[in-house]
């Protein structure tokens, strides 16, 4: 291989030395040009990376510097796990806003029975009561302790609605409150591409629990 390699990663070009793309000798980037070169080339002759032609400058520019980039931190987080540049994954790791995910976030939605399921339920529920409406509603049950949770089904039990549309959150053992695991569920299914909003659900008159101790409503808005 020359000294000096062209490369067409995404639709985006870079001119980089050999020996700065084979700077960790245990990353996918380094085997990617060791030996005979495991890639296709474009039409120019250039090496050609499927990969987010944008962030891999941020790559580039710690293998030429050990610059850390302080911009597109989650994007240039994914690229460096892609490329498995050990170094860089473990200083990203430091940051601020991947050890907010990873350490805090993450290791409490763990510890949530069936976060992720209950996510895509409440999806499901959303899409199916979507015809021919703007807005569509999922109640939520949210409960913090097993105490909370018979006292919810308790109160479910009084709702004059479909109790199988009910998506149900909880209980768990860490720190965070209700109120944080709803900011959760709005920044999740937010994240997915829909607009969604929640506000305490308002039960009928005579129903024995306050509904702002258990129900939440997530309005989708649809158009």
């Amino acid at each position: 291989l020359s000294p000096i390699v062209e490369l067409n990663v995404g639709g985006e070009m870079y001119t980089t030395t050999l020996s700065t793309l084979k700077k960790h000798p245990g990353s996918k980037l380094a085997e990617m040009f060791t030996g005979q070169p495991k890639l296709r080339t474009d039409s120019e002759g250039r090496f050609f990376i499927d990969r987010p032609g944008t962030y891999f400058k941020y790559i580039l520019e710690y293998l030429r510097s050990n610059q850390v980039p302080t911009q597109c931190i989650q994007d240039v987080y994914k690229e460096a796990l892609f490329y498995n540049i050990e170094p860089l994954i473990k200083q990203l790791e430091d940051s601020p806003q991947i050890f907010g995910e990873l350490v805090a976030r993450k290791q409490f939605l763990a510890r949530v029975p069936n976060y992720s399921e209950n996510i895509e339920l409440m999806i499901r529920i959303a899409r199916a009561e979507a015809v021919a409406s703007r807005r569509s509603s999922v109640i939520v049950c949210v409960v913090r302790t097993e105490e909370d949770m018979g006292r919810c089904q308790d109160a479910l039990n009084s709702l004059d609605m479909d109790k199988k549309s009910v998506v149900k959150f909880g209980p768990w053992k860490a720190a965070p409150s209700i109120s944080d695991l709803l900011d959760c569920i709005q920044m999740d299914v937010e994240a997915k591409g829909y607009k969604i909003s929640f506000q305490p659900h308002v039960a009928e008159k005579g129903f024995r629990f306050k509904s702002y101790d258990f129900f939440y409503k997530f309005l989708f808005t649809w158009w």
